[in-house]
């Protein structure tokens, strides 16, 4: 796997660099909620093949080759792509006849409504998942009137136009869905793949945390190693294989990301909130969220 992590601010440097105006508003604002959406008529460059620290959902009307990880995957009619931020990918068109659409936002975006934790619990951009949905001419109609609409909304003056965005996109998400429900058979999977893919279905299963009454009940790597009859060293061994992270690595991520939602969106108090996310003591909460986010947890919830 490719060592390169592009940032969703790499990206808008990487476009202003080339003197390429593919957005109607570029403003990007670190650890801020971040959505664009842009026409794919000025695609006909060769992206870079690299891993992302942002979601990209591309509506594809073109022919041309994705280079995926350790495949080469060539798109000749209407397909949505939900790539894996973690696995490396390129683009190259074949034509110059490139239409639709694609939107990129970044994890406050996809944290930001509960209506998406429907999806962390799916296949979408996942590891072990296919990226590719190829769509029916009725899909292709309402994914451009999605995309369409996201569109619209973005370069709007409405006040609730980030609300019916990610309405929009969870369109487009459940159109993707109803497509690949059973599009991969778990029994034809590598080991390390349905592995990790169980270890994914049970942490996600766990969020949202509704109540401090019911905390974090599966907190380590050896917590669910026990829970899937596993020895931990093959459940850590499986995880890296597919993801490049370690199991505890992905727990924390997934632990800060809950931390960050139920800063912003409950009113429940500091203790609270870290006692229901697995912390002992308030100060091995306020440790962890400090070394993540840079500030303290009371410093986020009020600047929120």
């Amino acid at each position: 796997m490719s060592d390169q992590l592009e940032t969703i601010e790499d990206y808008y440097k990487r476009l202003r660099k080339n003197q390429m105006k593919m957005f109607d508003s570029d403003d990007f604002e670190t650890g801020k909620s971040h959505f664009n959406v842009s026409m794919r008529k000025y695609c006909s460059f060769k992206s870079p093949y690299n891993r992302r620290d942002y979601y990209k959902v591309s509506f594809i009307q073109g022919k041309g080759t994705f280079q995926y990880g350790a495949y080469e995957l060539y798109i000749d009619r209407p397909a949505l792509f939900f790539p894996s931020p973690h696995i490396p990918y390129s683009w190259e068109c074949d034509g110059d006849l490139q239409e639709g659409y694609f939107c990129l936002f970044n994890q406050e975006f996809f944290n930001g409504n509960s209506e998406f934790n429907l999806f962390k619990k799916t296949s979408l951009f996942k590891e072990w998942s296919k990226p590719i949905v190829f769509l029916t001419d009725e899909q292709t109609q309402l994914a451009t009137l999605y995309f369409e609409q996201m569109y619209k909304l973005n370069n709007s003056a409405y006040p609730f136009r980030c609300s019916s965005i990610k309405s929009h996109l969870a369109s487009v998400m459940h159109l993707a869905l109803e497509n690949r429900v059973d599009d991969i058979n778990p029994n034809e999977l590598p080991a390390n793949i349905r592995l990790y893919r169980l270890f994914d279905e049970l942490l996600n299963k766990q969020f949202p945390l509704d109540s401090p009454a019911y905390p974090l009940a599966l907190k380590t790597a050896s917590d669910f190693a026990e829970h899937l009859n596993v020895h931990v060293n093959h459940l850590n061994s499986s995880v890296k294989s597919v993801t490049q992270l370690t199991t505890t690595q992905i727990i924390k991520e997934r632990v800060f990301e809950e931390s960050k939602n139920l800063l912003k969106y409950t009113n429940w108090d500091i203790a609270e909130i870290g006692y229901t996310l697995g912390f002992d003591q308030p100060s091995h909460f306020n440790n962890f969220f400090k070394k993540h986010a840079e500030v303290s947890p009371l410093k986020f919830k009020n600047s929120n």
